[in-house]
């Protein structure tokens, strides 16, 4: 006897199906939690976005990786999202006290809350998306872009071959 990959039960007869993309093998009680797999012709008539079939996807999956292999990379979110400045709290106000605007008078101008000014300008949160658009129109302000590139430049560690250490990076403390 063989016992259900789902409950646990024992059975004589498991029935494989699949389920969220992997195949288990079941007994008769936890078959509807997923689709039978036929065993005969599976990789024709079940097709589905899980398939790893090596028949169909692998021909088409060679042709366009070795002609588009630097287009079809996979992105990073993050590659295309700015960068918050990491001295937004001091821009933030120093914007605002050129305004000539309290904390409270610029929430209110923003629709937020003083509280949320206040964490801002302490650096103990950092906006979101909505707020940091906001505070940028109205206080003309740029929060995001130069944190990255200036922290790159500032960089002139390494050799002349171009190879960094474990020495160029490290501090001692002596």
């Amino acid at each position: 006897m063989v016992q259900c990959e789902m409950c646990g039960a024992e059975t004589s007869s498991p029935t494989t199906i699949k389920v969220e993309g992997a195949k288990l093998d079941v007994c008769t009680n936890c078959t509807d939690f997923g689709t039978e797999v036929k065993t005969a012709d599976s990789s024709s008539s079940t097709s589905t976005k899980y398939s790893t079939g090596s028949s169909g996807s692998t021909p088409s999956g060679g042709s366009t990786s070795s002609s588009s292999g630097g287009s079809r990379q996979r992105s990073d979110m993050f590659d295309e999202m700015d960068e918050i400045v990491t001295d937004y709290d001091e821009r933030i106000r120093a914007a605002r006290e050129s305004e000539g605007l309290s904390q409270s008078e610029l929430a209110n101008k923003l629709n937020e809350k003083a509280s949320l000014i206040r964490k801002l300008e302490r650096g103990d949160t950092l906006p979101s998306d909505e707020v940091q658009s906001k505070l940028e129109r109205h206080l003309g302000v740029a929060l995001t872009g130069g944190a990255g590139s200036d922290d790159d430049t500032e960089w002139d560690g390494g050799s002349s071959s171009g190879s960094y250490t474990l020495g160029d990076v490290v501090k001692r403390k002596d």
